[in-house]
């Protein structure tokens, strides 16, 4: 009777625990993707046609003084990629850190609220690598770019609408 239990226990307790294991599904490969991407429109009206839920949001609206000096780097829902728009900012970042190789930044990853903590810190992560990966490639060294996320923790905008969303969805780079 005493052994039925303890097994049951047993069988409950590791049931648990594979129920709680997380599996955070990011593509965990070094090669961090940039991309250039042009949109697609309808033949009909020539404006751009998406299949993507989001709603699209004007992130240049408001007074945004950060992205007005050339520190964040702003990405599509679920997405780590680098839009073609925020390539003059990453080259004037890169601009800057070959001029002076002494100079160093913290490329900060951030996502919006939705989702769990776990899969946030990767995206962000993932997001923070996209980032140094272009840097580097336009002539930063490593030892002058860190790469950390914050995830969902340090969000810009506090808020539970696409707008909020679309702000806190970024990368931004730190002088350190």
């Amino acid at each position: 009777m005493i052994n039925s239990k303890l097994a049951g226990l047993v069988a409950i307790a590791s049931l648990f625990i594979a129920g709680c294991a997380s599996d955070v599904k990011l593509d965990d490969s070094k090669n961090a993707q940039v991309e250039t991407r042009s949109p697609v429109t309808n033949n009909a009206n020539s404006k751009p046609v998406t299949d993507s839920p989001v709603a699209s949001v004007d992130l240049t609206k408001g007074n945004n003084a950060d992205n007005a000096s050339g520190r964040i780097v702003y990405f599509d829902y679920d997405s780590y990629v680098v839009k073609d728009e925020y390539r003059s900012v990453i080259e004037a970042q890169a601009k800057t850190l070959t001029a002076n190789k002494a100079k160093k930044v913290t490329v900060e990853g951030h996502t919006d609220e939705r989702g769990g903590s776990e899969y946030n810190l990767a995206l962000g992560q993932k997001r923070a690598q996209a980032v140094l990966k272009s840097l580097t490639l336009l002539g930063a060294t490593e030892s002058q770019v860190e790469a950390v996320s914050f995830g969902k923790e340090r969000p810009a905008v506090q808020g539970s609408d696409e707008a909020a969303y679309a702000k806190n969805r970024r990368a931004e780079l730190v002088s350190r």
